[in-house]
């Protein structure tokens, strides 16, 4: 077969006229979620804290211009973000609910570094793929408002792109777990499970020698094979089920927000695209349908061309991205070089501790301690990320200038303990931080991670005399 043929069957897959209900039960659940996500960030109290009550902001590199409203303002645009959220769920003015929805949310995640979560970078990938496809064409008040533009049937390329971009988030997530702190040692689940054998019932249990290395086994088949089964039509259903226990367990275990419910229901669509009409029939008496026949498609767009180079560009770069480390020598998870948007989920507990030694031109020396500028949520994540300790020592070195007592040199005393080890210093303390330009190159100021095995704690009946 030539490749000219070849690309003709692939494009033919991707345009195969498929059953509407599937992806529009996933854009209802996905518009509802993202609404009530950011329902439950006001009602918490959270907006204050992340976007209000810092003085000083940790940006992304080339989005330092990203800056976050009033406080009136803030309010106001997480009130945005849940009707965005709704509308798109509800299929009103979908294209642009889609759209604004992928601006408003990603707005969020660039004003403070901090506040990445791996679940938030893949709201904002989903809102910009629906922005993209014909949703809300079926099942919504558009189609009420405009009756002749509904379909029955979307293209196949549609399903195609979101059950990749979910196999993206298991695989890599289970990659990221192929180590011997993971498999061998049972850490960092270990740490996390001790802080827990206080729950009803599951408490005495994950307190036991064996129940981290056990759980830690079953996370890492979990996300790496997951997507095959899914996508195998004899063990999808049971695949879903562990699916939507798994999620729940690890929901209760630890504090990841609304990322168990964005993942139960996004799964939905490696389902038979007709498993809503399926499931309604059944509830009504009927026979399943196993067929359907399809009376109006949705078109492809006449620049298709330029549409399936940026499809492909898409799956290549959320290929490739969560690749990026191995381009840094060292482990990713000590120099965090290729540690964002590459779905580490889970993958490692890292506790620090940063002073700054700032040395003025006339040789006196100062402390700064980082809290004396951030919130001690901010102070948290900062300690063990070397980039945002380079930036600030940064913001240090300028408030110095501006106070006429620049130019400083800026160090950092920076230790960080990954995985329950010793702290062990994590930038190199004799470099100059205010010299240093973030970037993308290697960041040979970073230290070597530690070589020596993790922390084992002692269960409570070893404890015990």
């Amino acid at each position: 077969m030539t490749e000219t043929a070849r690309l003709a069957r692939l494009v033919t897959k991707l345009e195969r006229p498929t059953d509407v209900s599937a992806l529009v039960a996933f854009r209802v659940a996905f518009g509802l979620v993202v609404a009530a996500g950011a329902l439950r960030f006001v009602a918490q109290g959270w907006v204050a804290r992340c976007y209000l009550e810092p003085t000083f902001a940790f940006k992304y590199w080339g989005f330092a211009w990203v800056k976050a409203w009033p406080p009136a303002g803030m309010y106001l645009h997480f009130a945005v973000v849940i009707l965005l959220g709704l509308m798109v769920a509800a299929g009103l003015f979908y294209r642009v609910s889609a759209a604004l929805l992928f601006v408003a949310f990603t707005y969020l995640e660039l004003i403070d570094v901090t506040t990445y979560l791996n679940h938030y970078y893949l709201v904002s990938l989903f809102a910009l793929l629906l922005a993209f496809m014909p949703l809300g064409r079926a099942g919504s008040l558009d189609v009420y408002r405009k009756p002749a533009s509904r379909v029955d049937a979307f293209p196949g390329w549609c399903t195609a792109v979101l059950r990749f971009q979910i196999a993206a988030v298991y695989g890599y997530a289970g990659l990221t777990k192929l180590n011997a702190d993971w498999l061998l040692h049972g850490q960092p689940m270990q740490l996390w499970l001790s802080a827990r054998n206080d729950l009803p019932l599951l408490g005495p249990y994950l307190d036991r020698p064996w129940s981290a290395l056990a759980i830690s086994w079953a996370g890492f088949l979990f996300d790496l094979t997951i997507p095959v089964w899914l996508s195998l039509r004899r063990t999808r259903l049971g695949a879903y089920l562990v699916v939507v226990a798994f999620h729940g367990l690890v929901g209760r275990l630890f504090n990841i927000g609304m990322f168990p419910f964005i993942m139960a229901s996004a799964a939905l669509v490696f389902f038979s695209p007709s498993w809503p009409r399926n499931l309604l029939r059944r509830f009504r008496g009927r026979a399943a349908i196993t067929e359907w026949t399809f009376t109006r498609t949705a078109v492809p767009n006449p620049r298709r061309k330029l549409g399936y180079a940026a499809l492909g560009a898409f799956v290549v770069l959320q290929s490739a991205l969560p690749l990026r480390h191995f381009l840094y020598p060292g482990n990713v998870l000590w120099n965090e070089q290729g540690m964002r948007w590459a779905w580490k989920v889970l993958a490692r507990e890292k506790n620090g501790s940063v002073s700054y030694l700032v040395t003025k031109p006339d040789g006196r020396r100062t402390i700064v301690e980082p809290t004396a500028i951030l919130t001690d949520a901010q102070a948290r994540e900062m300690s063990g990320q070397p980039d945002l300790i380079l930036q600030l020592a940064h913001r240090i070195a300028k408030e110095f200038a501006l106070r006429g007592e620049g130019p400083v040199q800026v160090r950092a005393e920076a230790r960080a303990s990954l995985n329950g080890r010793r702290p062990k210093l994590l930038i190199d303390p004799n470099v100059d931080l205010a010299v240093i330009d973030d970037g993308i190159g290697v960041a040979h100021w970073i230290t070597q991670a530690p070589t020596e095995p993790p922390i084992r704690l002692k269960s409570l009946a070893e404890s015990s005399p």
